[in-house]
């Protein structure tokens, strides 16, 4: 069975760029919702100093998010010239193609290092349990 991946990013806004920030967040975020529809959660935050941006996605598996990197890449690369990341985590197990495509991401917003997060314990209540009517 596969399992969800829990992404988190976090990003200095460059000085003078946070309406645009803003503006870019919510286009992305449209994007993405009508293009991956396997997309569990995608939600974009400014901190309250106005100053970072946080970007949290939730995976049903690795592949939904390899979609993401490929569909969405062309759209993170225009935040180049608006954020710096700082730190990108990763919880759960993508596959080695994934970790690569993360790392690329990274890269070029910025430099940030990549965390991958083994998963020890715990469980998702994600989706309602198959044979549901809810």
């Amino acid at each position: 069975m596969a399992e969800p991946l829990f992404y988190l990013d976090r990003s200095d806004i460059l000085d003078g760029r946070l309406a645009e920030v803003r503006d870019g967040m919510r286009e992305l975020a449209g994007f993405v919702r009508a293009r991956e529809p396997r997309l569990i959660a995608y939600h974009l935050f400014v901190d309250e100093t106005e100053s970072t941006m946080s970007v949290l996605a939730v995976h049903p598996d690795s592949a939904s998010l390899d979609l993401h990197l490929r569909v969405g890449g062309p759209r993170f690369r225009a935040f180049g010239a608006l954020v710096r990341m700082r730190s990108m985590d990763v919880y759960g197990s993508p596959d080695p193609a994934v970790v690569d495509a993360l790392r690329e991401k990274a890269e070029y917003l910025g430099g940030a290092t990549l965390t991958l997060h083994a998963w020890q314990a715990g469980f998702s209540r994600l989706l309602p349990p198959i044979g549901s009517d809810t």
